[in-house]
């Protein structure tokens, strides 16, 4: 068909009734998927959370992909055909690092994406999930999560790529390309700052218009410059407004400035929050004309057409008003292909799902994802030296995939050939080695008689769980309240049964060979074991494959390559910490430490040992390149990540010390040398200057070149005048 998805929107529009209307920025989300679904599912709706979230609840054995693909198709049949206009509804669900409609391949959590610093390898798994969304017939993914995390306390930081702007930005608009590849719409949220002070979920957000875009919206800006036609609002309230209803968010900055042309949804009940918690608004009517005024086109998650309705007829919205918001939605699924080919093929799901393709990839995802962060010549194991292996810790026992965005509604995540830590390591030494599991009050018994010991760490966080304290909890039974984000995290309660820190202290007392394995979505307090052990792998949580890639690992037949995408902290009396501060006018030191990391953002260690020789740099036409030779010069093939810093100074603006413009990862057999380049176009060097306005304005430029932000091989000197990039020496 000729005519552009656009120009079909427009004309549908015009043929609709009021009520045709209301129903297409409205949804519906039904948890009891079972006999009587379908009469109390009304097909008028325009969305849908997908019946695949909930049909395993409550199931023996859980729906295969073919039954959801079955269902979602009935789904769709339905509401065509009760539609005047036959207008297909967009099936939506979560897929923060999986298909979460069931059983999908579970690919590494964000925190672990990040971690590879690979927007390739990114890319990739984003189109393995967008594959899996699509062949089901859900079209619209909340994901990724783009928000910046500067407070680790935050308990949704394991939903993230992290700390540092330019990473997250490349890791959010890897994910974007990959999911669109298929026919999905990815929607990055939360927009747009999503936490408050101390890491509170969803709270006030005070901060200023320039960090909001220094910091906080450039993540968004790359993944609608990468395609993402959609974005969830924030729960939270920026400069006085609920960002559902934030129309300097919503329109002026986000259609207006950037020109996006995509729909934005609210997340679930956001709309209702903006009278029931921010009291901004004296009724639901109220709150729903001022969001879908201020830009906000679709109401998630529960029915609210009475509230449209009302709304329109109390005269807070014209049903003009109203025709800006279904047109972008109408507009979407004509682009989607929704009209064209509304079904999906039940065949092609099972043969597709956790094909062996997707679950290679979620190993090799595994494998680039986990941080050696401490290692005093024990790593890696020496299987022909290891007889006895002893384990430790409560998550040895579990797929470590991480209780956020893990699983269908109400049910774990199940896959037949997931094993767990202790499982992952018994098949991979086989009969030669006994893999002994002890309780902690077997310590003492168990660990000396050991040629190695491992203990898995436990830690309960998510949404709806911050933290307080960044320690590992230690007998502490936690429940998850049915408001706490029930609708996507498992509510089951999770019980810690170990004084996990003391528990590690008397693992390194009984066995010199012990090796602490955190399993965690955020920074951990490691101060008061961390000198007892000589060694630490950050594995985060690395999904499905994840406990056959730590197998790997431990034993050397992956050298690990990742790095750290957030700063460890030494306590939580730091926070917030990150590296890309802005100078203080004294210093940064307390009275009781130095202020300084634990573990630096860009941390991460290898068993191999690389060297920088023979820099250069170069700037031509307004760019900056820096090369630079790296020789591995150790015993083992390995990959370094390098990253180029820039630090910028006499800009007439406080800028940050240092800021990530350039990284590459670089693989090398022993003994060989690459020579790398690190390009920098003008952008790397702009600011907004004191009239918030951005540009290549002025300035001096240190570029740091490193294994870290704090580990520096080289510095060279660069200077922005008059609109062009000089070396020093021509100013």
């Amino acid at each position: 068909m000729s005519d552009t998805p656009e120009t079909r929107a427009k004309e549908l529009l015009a043929r609709l009734s009021l009520e045709e209307k209301i129903y297409q920025v409205t949804s519906d989300m039904i948890f009891e998927v079972d006999d009587g679904y379908d009469d109390r599912r009304d097909p008028l709706f325009g969305h849908y959370r997908n019946p695949g979230h909930f049909m395993h609840y409550r199931r023996e054995t859980p729906a295969s992909p073919a039954e959801v693909t079955e269902r979602i198709n009935e789904d769709v049949r339905r509401s065509i055909e009760a539609q005047p206009h036959r207008i297909p509804p967009i099936e939506n669900g979560e897929a923060l690092h999986g298909a979460q409609w069931g059983m999908g391949t579970n690919f590494p959590q964000p925190i672990n994406l990040a971690s590879s610093f690979d927007p390739a390898l990114v890319e990739r798994v984003g189109d393995a999930i967008g594959r899996e969304c699509a062949v089901v017939g859900v079209r619209q993914v909340f994901s990724p999560v783009v928000n910046l995390v500067r407070d680790c306390r935050w308990g949704r930081t394991v939903e993230t790529y992290g700390e540092d702007v330019k990473l997250c930005s490349d890791m959010g608009a890897a994910m974007c390309r990959g999911l669109q590849k298929n026919g999905v719409t990815a929607t990055p949220k939360h927009f747009a700052d999503n936490y408050g002070a101390g890491g509170r979920d969803s709270n006030y957000s005070d901060t200023g218009e320039r960090t909001m875009r220094e910091v906080f919206l450039p993540p968004f800006k790359a993944c609608f410059d990468a395609g993402a036609k959609s974005v969830m609002a924030a729960y939270n309230a920026w400069e006085g407004v609920p960002c559902s209803g934030n129309e300097r968010l919503l329109t002026e900055i986000l259609r207006d400035e950037w020109g996006f042309d995509g729909f934005t949804v609210s997340d679930y009940s956001g709309v209702h929050g903006m009278c029931g918690a921010h009291h901004i608004a004296g009724s639901e009517a109220q709150a729903a004309a001022m969001a879908l005024k201020a830009g906000l086109d679709v109401i998630l998650p529960y029915d609210c057409f009475a509230i449209v309705k009302e709304a329109l007829e109390k005269g807070y919205l014209t049903e003009g008003e109203l025709d800006k918001n279904v047109l972008r939605v109408l507009t979407a699924k004509f682009r989607l292909g929704l009209f064209d080919e509304p079904f999906r093929d039940p065949a092609a799901a099972d043969a597709l799902v956790r094909c062996d393709a997707h679950r290679k990839l979620a190993l090799e995802a595994a494998r680039e994802t986990i941080v050696l962060l401490k290692n005093e010549a024990v790593l890696p194991l020496e299987k022909k030296k290891i007889k006895r292996l002893g384990v430790f810790g409560q998550s040895a026992g579990l797929i470590p995939i991480g209780s956020n965005y893990s699983g269908p509604f109400g049910t774990p995540w199940q896959g037949g050939d997931a094993p767990t830590p202790l499982e992952a390591l018994r098949a991979y030494l086989g009969d030669g080695t006994e893999v002994v599991y002890g309780e902690s009050d077997e310590i003492e018994t168990l660990a000396p008689a050991c040629d190695a010991a491992l203990y898995f760490t436990a830690i309960v966080e998510g949404e709806g769980r911050d933290r307080s304290d960044l320690r590992l909890p230690s007998v502490t039974v936690h429940k998850n309240r049915a408001e706490d984000g029930g609708l996507i995290v498992d509510e089951a309660t999770q019980e810690i049964t170990d004084d996990q820190e003391r528990s590690i202290l008397r693992l390194a007392k009984a066995n010199p060979n012990t090796v602490v394995i955190l399993q965690n979505g955020a920074p951990i307090d490691m101060t008061a074991w961390a000198g007892a052990v000589p060694a630490v792998i950050e594995s985060w949580y690395p999904g499905e494959q994840g406990a056959k890639a730590l197998a790997e690992i431990l034993f050397g037949e992956t050298n690990p390559s990742a790095k750290l995408p957030i700063t460890i902290p030494k306590s939580v009396g730091q926070l917030p910490l990150f590296y890309a501060h802005k100078p203080s006018g004294r210093g940064y030191a307390y009275c009781d430490n130095d202020g300084r990391p634990l573990y630096p953002f860009g941390y991460g260690m290898s068993y191999t040992t690389f060297a920088v020789g023979s820099t250069a740099l170069d700037i031509a036409d307004n760019a900056v390149t820096v090369s630079f030779d790296l020789t591995n010069t150790g015993p083992r093939e390995g990959t370094e990540v390098m990253q180029l810093y820039v630090g910028s100074h006499e800009c007439g603006v406080v800028r940050p010390v240092r800021e990530l413009k350039a990284y590459a990862r670089v693989s090398l057999r022993p003994g060989e040398t690459k020579r790398v380049s690190l390009t920098l176009d003008a952008d790397a060097f702009c600011y907004y200057d004191r009239k918030m306005v951005y540009g290549l304005h002025d300035g001096n430029h240190t570029l740091l070149l490193g294994a870290s932000s704090e580990d520096v091989a080289a510095s060279f000197e660069a200077a922005a005048r008059n609109g062009r990039i000089l070396p020093v020496n021509e100013e």
